[in-house]
């Protein structure tokens, strides 16, 4: 076990450091978010950057691709002071990232995306968009995902979303790749194919920066481990020489759980109940995606919906919500049919949805932070054609206050903030509007440890005060943190449920996964 003790260098070969950041600082007004980082990423390995949310690490990644300027300090490449005016400077010299938010055009195809600013020309000028889809088909193909490269991005799930991302920057062919959370909606046999990828990538000496809150995922593909907490380095350690509690330690202070399930009573009534939902795929309507599902919750309960990719687990938190419609079946929320009413009306009734993309379902990216967290409860302080600042107000800070979101006010950028508190400002904003029932869909993606813990204490919490909560999660180690009751679900199926004193294992073959030996 290394030393808790930062070192100085994130490379024992510095001789093979390939791109570099000296004593780089950078402020946001009057907040320094880099203070005087020194980073070094070398080449034909794996550099992964750990952190909370918050820390910088996709500050300093957009430093060094481009995207932003250091306030001070220099980026050096290949030994040779460089300034990048752009993203495109920076691409032009070999470097790439996939950003933790997706930045797709989802009215453009898959092909379009792919080459979008950087279009293929043929001899006579015009684009090559026969040669576009050849090479996207062929970067699908060895990220062994069936799309078509003219399927519009908008007709693809999240997760093949996010491989279209990870195509665009496999197309550049970059010396220096960088990944923000690639893997954040991607399911475990695609993160396997991923990583051999990356494997691949490595061996033909492409360098590859790694950000994830996966942090056992993480340390499977990393030779080198850098902690960024509060703006600094922390610690850097090889990565023999460190496990997952170092990890931990190094980035929140402690070893760190998400917690157990709270008291609750069996006596308690049914605060939601599915009887025999059915969806069909919007694509396919002789399929269901949904098949049959029956599940009731109890008020104080908190279920975990467990499953892989494609399992259903959306369809059937987006078919009780309201966001999409039912082929067949009821769901009552305290005893009332509310299977035909609007998602606003569901919404009335004591029903919430947090949904799994916080950017594209769940904020409005032009509003503060306090109109974000005011959006679904802006009835309740609407008097005649006017609304109530003071009520609104009073609203958003009690919001803001109970769910721990970090911000300069609740007049604050929504972009402002890290991932981890923009998923608090959305559970605040359906908290606020005094549920009965919430549901969550993948709560965690995309957050820190930290961050992770504080949104299942915070649900905990709201359990013990009578609140029915029920969260999917794709993590199976989030099965086990404070859900009394594990439903797992494959192929649109509810195929067991658990106590909370089931293993992982048995989670894991439930829903289909293999397990290791």
């Amino acid at each position: 076990m290394t030393s808790d003790a930062p070192k100085t260098s994130t490379s024992d070969a510095t001789d093979s450091v390939v791109l570099s950041a000296r004593n780089v600082v950078k402020t946001y007004g009057g907040t320094r978010a880099l203070k005087g980082v020194d980073f070094d990423i070398t080449r034909g390995t794996v550099t992964t950057l750990f952190g909370e949310n918050g820390a910088g690490k996709s500050t300093l990644m957009k430093i060094l691709s481009g995207v932003e300027s250091p306030t001070s300090g220099e980026i050096v490449l290949d030994g040779e002071p460089v300034v990048f005016g752009s993203t495109v400077g920076a691409r032009d010299r070999g470097i790439s990232i996939i950003h933790q938010e997706l930045s797709l055009a989802p009215n453009l195809s898959v092909r379009d995306n792919v080459f979008m600013g950087r279009e293929l020309r043929t001899p006579r000028g015009t684009v090559d968009f026969a040669e576009e889809a050849r090479q996207t088909l062929a970067i699908l193909t060895e990220l062994e995902e069936e799309i078509d490269p003219l399927t519009p991005v908008s007709a693809l799930r999240l997760g093949q979303q996010q491989i279209v991302e990870i195509a665009r920057a496999l197309s550049v062919n970059a010396r220096i790749l960088i990944m923000d959370e690639p893997t954040s909606a991607l399911s475990a046999s695609e993160v396997e194919i991923l990583f051999k990828v990356i494997h691949d990538l490595t061996s033909r000496g492409v360098s590859i920066v790694y950000i994830s809150h996966h942090l056992e995922e993480a340390l499977q593909i990393t030779d080198h481990a850098v902690v960024l907490r509060d703006g600094s380095i922390t610690a850097t350690a090889a990565a023999r020489d460190i496990d997952l509690d170092w990890v931990v330690r190094q980035m929140v202070g402690a070893n760190f759980d998400l917690g157990e399930p709270p008291p609750r009573s069996d006596a308690a009534e049914v605060a939601l109940s599915v009887r025999g939902v059915s969806v069909a795929d919007e694509r396919n309507p002789d399929r269901f995606v949904v098949d049959g599902v029956d599940l009731d919750v109890r008020a104080g309960e908190i279920v975990c919906l467990y499953g892989l990719m494609g399992a259903g687990r959306t369809e059937l938190l987006e078919a009780v919500a309201g966001r999409i419609p039912v082929t067949s079946g009821a769901i009552l929320l305290k005893g009332q049919d509310v299977t035909r009413l609007s998602i606003a009306e569901r919404i009335d009734r004591g029903l919430g949805l947090v949904p799994e993309d916080r950017q594209r379902d769940g904020l409005v990216p032009t509003m503060s932070v306090g109109r974000n967290v005011s959006l679904a409860s802006i009835t309740s302080f609407v008097r005649g054609r006017f609304l109530s600042g003071s009520r609104e107000r009073a609203l958003v800070e009690q919001s803001i206050d109970a769910v721990h979101v970090k911000t300069s006010g609740s007049s604050a950028a929504i972009g402002s903030l890290s991932g981890g508190n923009q998923q608090k400002v959305v559970i605040g904003k359906i908290l606020a509007t005094h549920p009965d029932v919430i549901l969550l869909d993948e709560p965690s993606r995309g957050i820190d440890v930290g961050a992770k813990g504080e949104v299942f204490r915070l649900l905990a919490e709201r359990a013990q005060a009578g609140l029915a909560v029920v969260y999917s999660t794709s993590e199976v180690g989030e099965c086990l943190s404070i859900a009394h009751r594990i439903v797992v679900m494959r192929r649109g199926r509810i195929s067991a449920e658990f106590s909370a004193d089931i293993n992982k294992e048995a989670i894991m073959a439930a829903s289909g996964e293999a397990v290791a030996v």
